[in-house]
């Protein structure tokens, strides 16, 4: 008989020590148009995928205004209202979009503000819990941007601030305005740009929440990950989301999908337990492709 898939089996996690959560969250940006743009090619599947999400006990659902644009956030509430109180919606603002896979940050303080209350507005919510700033834009100084945030939680707008696409010094600028609570960077079994962050947020009681936690079309190369996919009996998409469990307990993993068959592998990786020899072996395997990978795109720009 197949075993039964709960986020709950991956343990939980509280965010700024206060809302806990599964530690299997769902990422809510595939449930839109191809490029993050436009309604879904099936907004019934997308919808069917979200209520799957939370009958799959997975209480952390991560979105943005900038997904569709906002139709990711009407999707959630048309889907989820009125919502659990178990279950957190964490969105995120601070990127304008003007097509199919074009992003631009933008930091003015009045346009976060503005981004802030329509997502209250859209997501029917009095406080969002759990807000992220998309990208600290290059248009307005930092500092400027932290300010209006700070003012915002002070308000009661938000309750807990993260940050998204940033460094350990970004992360300490922030810290001067508002306790950080999270950080969102792409981090997977092989990429490690964030390897530093992820160790800052260890040491900082920060959660850290990879996105792009599982990057397309590569993870089989690997001959140990391999052997473990036949040992466990599961995909590579699974033993990379198990190892992400794995690597620390601040570490929130939210792969993201359409459609409900996806959605189920994904949160299936929960029930798979790696040892530490599996485990520190994948970790070995997989800091060695990024290495390779990264000199590949060195000397990929030397020769142009």
């Amino acid at each position: 008989m197949a075993q039964e898939i709960n986020a709950a089996s991956a343990g939980t996690y509280k965010i700024g020590g206060e809302i806990e959560i599964n530690r299997m969250g769902f990422g809510a940006m595939r449930i839109v148009g191809k490029g993050v743009w436009g309604e879904p090619e099936d907004r019934n599947e997308a919808i069917a995928t979200l209520k799957r999400a939370v009958e799959l006990g997975i209480n952390f659902i991560d979105t943005a205004d900038s997904y569709g644009p906002y139709i990711s956030e009407d999707l959630i509430r048309e889907s989820l209202y009125p919502y659990s109180s178990q279950l957190l919606i964490g969105t995120k603002a601070g990127h304008t979009r003007h097509g199919p896979d074009i992003w631009r940050p933008i930091g003015n303080p009045d346009y976060l503000r503005q981004c802030v209350l329509m997502s209250l507005r859209r997501l029917k919510l009095g406080q969002i819990r759990f807000w992220q700033l998309h990208r600290v834009a290059e248009d307005t100084p930092a500092e400027v941007q932290f300010e209006v945030i700070a003012k915002m939680q002070q308000e009661g707008l938000i309750r807990h601030v993260g940050l998204s696409a940033v460094g350990v010094n970004m992360i300490k600028r922030a810290q001067e305005f508002f306790k950080v609570v999270s950080v969102q960077n792409k981090y997977n079994l092989i990429n490690r740009e964030s390897e530093h962050v992820v160790s800052y947020c260890d040491a900082n009681n920060i959660a850290f929440i990879p996105y792009a936690p599982l990057d397309q079309g590569v993870f089989e190369e690997g001959p140990v990950l391999k052997e473990v996919m036949a040992n466990k009996k599961a995909t590579a998409r699974q033993i990379a989301l198990a190892w992400l469990l794995k690597r620390s307990g601040h570490i929130i993993p939210i792969p993201g999908t359409g459609k409900v068959k996806h959605l189920e592998e994904n949160t299936a990786a929960v029930n798979i337990h790696l040892s530490d020899d599996e485990w520190e072996q994948l970790d070995k395997e997989g800091a060695e492709m990024w290495e390779c990978r990264k000199n590949a795109v060195k000397l990929y720009l030397t020769e142009e």
